[in-house]
C-alpha cells in the first residue's frame, strides 16, 4: 500500500467514524464516548499525514508511534460502544475490523521503521 493509499484509507476511516457517531443516541455517555472516538479516529488520519511529512527518521518514527496509539485507542472506543450497547455489533463491525487492521499496519510500520 502506498503512502497516498494509506492517507486515503485513514481519512475514510475518520469520516466513517464521524458518520457512525452522528447515529448515536443523545445521552451524555454516548456523546462522551462518541467524542473520544472521533478524537482518536481523526487523529489517526491527521498524524499519519504529518508522519509522511516528517523531516527526519526519528521524527517519522515518533509520529508513527502516535498514529499507532490512536488507532488502538479507536479500536478501544468502538469496542466500548458495542459493550455499552450504544451501537450494535453489526453496525460497528466494519469499523472494528478497520481499526484492528490499521493498528496491525502501524504496528508493523513502527517495527520496520525502527529496524
Amino acid at each position: 500500500m502506498t503512502p497516498k493509499e494509506l492517507k486515503d484509507r485513514t481519512k475514510r476511516f475518520a469520516v466513517d467514524v464521524i458518520r457512525l457517531c452522528r447515529e448515536l443516541p443523545g445521552s451524555l455517555d454516548a456523546k462522551r464516548v462518541g467524542g473520544q472516538l472521533i478524537d482518536a479516529a481523526t487523529s489517526v488520519a491527521a498524524n499519519y499525514r504529518a508522519a509522511c511529512r516528517a523531516r527526519s527518521r526519528p521524527e517519522f518514527i515518533a509520529k508513527l508511534g502516535v498514529v499507532l496509539e490512536e488507532s488502538d485507542e479507536s479500536l478501544f472506543w468502538l469496542e466500548l460502544m458495542v459493550e455499552a450497547n450504544l451501537v450494535t455489533k453489526p453496525r460497528a463491525e466494519r469499523l472494528l475490523k478497520e481499526a484492528d487492521e490499521l493498528t496491525a499496519i502501524f504496528t508493523t510500520s513502527v517495527k520496520t521503521a525502527k529496524g
